[in-house]
């Protein structure tokens, strides 16, 4: 089977890229290399020794999108990563966000549609929830108003990939991520953010490796065990193989036409201080942070109720927070190799 992956080149994507491929389907990758970097395709080929279709397209050229479907005309799914995520350029430039998170998936559903491709894999947030007060949450919370464009352009597409499935041949999977962290364990793939993270655990490694002076903790007042906010940090390798079960899931529903929701967490959080010491511990490096005013928008606490992963997509997260912080110091320090 030949699945599209949009966004292939970046964080997630590349991860799922890899996953689809050991479990033996044929990737046919688009990007606009915006936001990621094309070594990243060599880099998959070193992991799974086959080499992904790349092209080189924006979701917002439609006409090109039309050359990539015809070309390869044996498509049958869609994993829908490409976006722009950064939550303080969203607030900056809410058209900009706009125009490529919706547009761009307006455009992949119409051509979609022409080509008689009837499944996908939405990449989604947990930010659609909101701030919660009672975690965990689950599926059935409500999803509230978005407190950026970034989060709002999660919400409008959910609600256009729903409605779109009552109306025409179309079955979605929408994956509510949590927090990816970590890198795969070759060293070869990871996080790779453009300038300043905005991300705490690329600011942990960059601290310690020295292209950072120092990392701030936005405050250590908040009601929780000890003062710092807590979020569901859930490995990128996991996050990826939720994708591919997700195919699987789309294959058996192939007789209806559907809109389906899933948590991707691992159903438990950790602080910003528990982050932190875990990577000091699988470093043996001693991070310089200092704590700092609490940031606006941050949200106390939240972690994920996952039972409907388990149950209904066979999944499961397996990794630990200590693995997370291991796989993503390893990434850091080849970059350093690489001059990255």
């Amino acid at each position: 089977m030949k699945i599209l992956v949009t966004g292939g080149t970046g964080y997630i994507g590349s991860h799922t890229v890899v996953e689809l491929q050991q479990e033996g389907y044929e990737v046919v990758m688009i990007d606009n290399f915006e936001n990621s970097q094309p070594f990243i395709v060599d880099h998959i080929q070193k992991i799974t020794s086959v080499r992904p279709h790349v092209k080189q397209v924006d979701l917002r050229d439609k006409a090109a999108l039309y050359d990539v479907f015809k070309t390869y005309s044996d498509i049958v799914a869609v994993v829908h990563f490409a976006a722009y995520k950064a939550v303080g350029e969203s607030v900056a430039h809410p058209l900009k966000y706009y125009q490529n998170n919706i547009g761009g998936t307006t455009n992949l559903l119409e051509v979609m549609q022409a080509h008689r491709v009837h499944d996908m894999v939405f990449s989604s947030s947990c930010t659609v929830y909101g701030d919660v007060a009672n975690p965990p949450v689950d599926e059935s919370a409500p999803v509230v108003k978005a407190n950026s464009p970034y989060g709002n352009t999660k919400k409008i597409c959910e609600e256009i990939l729903q409605d779109q499935t009552a109306t025409a041949n179309l079955r979605v999977v929408s994956l509510r991520y949590f927090n990816p962290v970590g890198a795969h364990d070759s060293a070869l793939l990871g996080e790779l953010p453009v300038g300043v993270p905005n991300n705490l655990v690329p600011f942990i490694t960059q601290t310690a490796i020295g292209k950072r002076q120092k990392l701030t903790v936005f405050g250590d007042d908040y009601p929780t065990a000890d003062g710092t906010c807590i979020r569901d940090y859930i490995h990128v390798v996991d996050l990826a193989k939720a994708h591919v079960a997700a195919i699987s899931y789309l294959k058996k529903q192939a007789a209806t036409n559907g809109y389906y929701v899933f948590n991707i967490g691992t159903g438990k959080g950790n602080s910003v201080m528990e982050v932190i010491r875990s990577f000091e511990k699988v470093s043996g490096t001693k991070l310089h942070y200092e704590i700092g005013p609490r940031r606006a928008g941050d949200v106390v606490q939240i972690y994920a109720v996952c039972n409907k992963a388990q149950h209904e997509l066979g999944w499961k997260a397996s990794r630990d927070l200590d693995n997370c912080m291991q796989t993503a110091w390893h990434w850091e320090q080849q970059l350093k190799n690489l001059n990255l």
